[in-house]
């Protein structure tokens, strides 16, 4: 049996994690698949109730799970400086990748066919764009020494990038081994004009790709790959790069398909166990109104079956369900042109139910 641990998340988290529950129901009886369900509370959830956005319970609890299913976590921007959501980032969502070791972060980036007149990049430059991005996720600025002091200009606060040869290279055999497995390309994104930590990476990285004779391997600054994801998108293949680089470009790379709302991810460590979320946030101007798209974390559920849960058939058959709803013309509010009838997530997440 497997075990589940549901974070629901804040906002529209619960509303699109649930329908990724009954995605994930109808899994259970299609193939008699044999999963519990643990419900764990996380961000707000949790501070109402102990006073803390990750309280040392439930982190006990998620430790006793196969896999983690999360919801976006986080409050109203006016509301950042409130107790409640001002740290959920450093106090929830950091923690719960460091203390699991989950190094290895995998955004996809796929076009869709119907969706291709919907983007605002033109079809010709989108068609068959197909995109893994690797992300290193528990090092780098986000986990490095920040801080502040007092200088005659005022305040100042600053914030270290820092990586170690031991964290590029298992990452970066994490990304060529994914890359065996399709094109055959990495592209190594940094700017080791500027870092020397980029400088880093490249060494290390060439070194690696040194075992993969059978990929080509290329290097690009961050500010030129930043332009050739909306001017080029389907040169790349699998994009290798660190924790920030890799945040900004995947939320960017969305836009070709047309909507943050389509987008899963998995991170993950050296064994099976891994944690699966939306790469977007809670969206709190939209909760409460059934119009959040789903398909983010039913996707999430799909990435579950593939690479922690050892069952790819399942996870296409989540996928192919996904397409067939856009086939048959059903469209969220955010990807439907103006005048298109749209469906709310709840009728999403039924129709996507139905044909899986």
């Amino acid at each position: 049996m497997v075990k589940l641990g549901v974070l629901k998340g804040d906002y529209i988290g619960p509303e699109i994690t649930n329908e990724a529950i009954k995605v994930l129901e109808a899994v259970k009886n299609k193939y008699s698949y044999d999963i519990e369900l643990e419900y764990i509370e996380a961000s707000g959830e949790a501070y109402d109730k102990y006073g803390e956005v990750l309280p040392q319970i439930s982190v006990e609890k998620c430790k006793k799970c196969d896999v983690l299913l999360k919801g976006p976590f986080g409050g109203p921007t006016e509301l950042v400086n409130d107790p409640k959501w001002r740290n959920i980032e450093r106090d929830a969502i950091l923690p719960l990748r460091k203390i699991f070791d989950l190094y290895t972060n995998l955004r996809y980036v796929k076009t869709v066919k119907e969706l291709l007149d919907f983007s605002n990049v033109k079809r010709e430059v989108i068609d068959g764009v197909d995109i893994l991005i690797v992300r290193e996720l528990v090092s780098g600025i986000y986990f490095g020494e920040r801080g502040e002091r007092r200088t005659e200009h005022g305040r100042e606060c600053y914030d270290v990038e820092k990586y170690n040869e031991f964290e590029i290279e298992r990452i970066a055999k994490k990304a060529f081994g994914f890359a065996m497995q399709r094109r055959k390309k990495v592209t190594l994104i940094g700017k080791s004009n500027i870092l020397t930590s980029s400088v880093l990476w490249r060494e290390v990285v060439n070194k690696v790709a040194k075992n993969y004779p059978a990929v080509v391997l290329d290097y690009m600054h961050v500010d030129n790959a930043s332009m050739q994801l909306i001017l080029n998108p389907k040169q790349f293949d699998v994009i290798l790069t660190t924790n920030m680089f890799g945040d900004i470009l995947s939320d960017e790379a969305s836009v070709l398909s047309g909507s943050i709302g389509l987008f899963p991810s998995a991170s993950l460590g050296e064994n099976n166990f891994g944690l699966y979320e939306p790469i977007h946030g809670s969206a709190p101007t939209i909760a409460g109104k059934n119009i959040a798209n789903p398909i983010s974390s039913i996707l999430c559920v799909s990435m579950m079956f593939e690479y922690s849960l050892g069952r790819p058939d399942i996870a296409k058959n989540i996928d192919d369900a996904v397409s067939k709803t856009f086939e048959q013309g059903y469209r969220t509010a955010d990807i439907a042109k103006k005048g298109e009838n749209t469906i709310g997530t709840v009728e999403m997440g039924e129709m996507i139910r139905r044909n899986l």
